[in-house]
């Protein structure tokens, strides 16, 4: 296993759509066993393969205490949605940069696992949030483009601020 680099933003690799999963093969299973490790060692909740630079629709996502609960996410899609509600994100993609985003409260969504068997999953709070969030890195949007021109710019320059002091 890896430790893969993660994009940072405003990386424009960050906006590239991820292509569906045709078939889960053994290079597959190894990409999630990577991407897995890496999400632990950000240490963080949740990671799309396109934060990685992979641009397949496959996610990972572990909301547990004790981050021994690994979800893998490949070519999900939300199929209901129930309720609003606002919630502080960040992202491993923008370090240091946490802000509100409005969501679905509650959502249910249906993907492929890593043997490749589809699944439906109904998830609710943090867990819901995340794969949100997660399944717009898929399509190229990073948390921080729900937001105000201004707070988005705002938000940048602590980015390139930070990345200056770390040179």
């Amino acid at each position: 296993m890896a430790i893969l680099k993660i994009l940072q933003y405003p990386d424009e690799r960050l906006h590239t759509v991820a292509t569906r999963v045709t078939k889960v093969t053994d290079k597959t299973r190894l990409l999630i066993r990577d991407m897995a490790e890496t999400m632990y060692a950000a240490p963080g909740i949740g990671l799309a393969a396109t934060q990685v630079d992979v641009h397949e629709r496959i996610v990972v996502i572990d909301t547990s205490e004790k981050r021994d609960q690994l979800l893998v996410l490949i070519n999900p899609e939300i199929i209901a949605n129930n309720g609003e509600s606002d919630y502080e994100e960040g992202c491993l993609s923008v370090p240091g940069i946490y802000g509100k985003v409005r969501r679905a409260e509650s959502i249910t969504v249906k993907a492929l696992n890593a043997d490749g068997n589809s699944f439906e999953l109904a998830a609710e709070g943090l867990l819901a949030v995340c794969i949100q969030h997660e399944m717009d890195h898929l399509v190229g949007k990073v948390f921080v483009e729900y937001w105000s021109s201004l707070k988005q710019a705002r938000a940048l320059a602590k980015l390139k601020k930070k990345q200056r002091s770390i040179m």
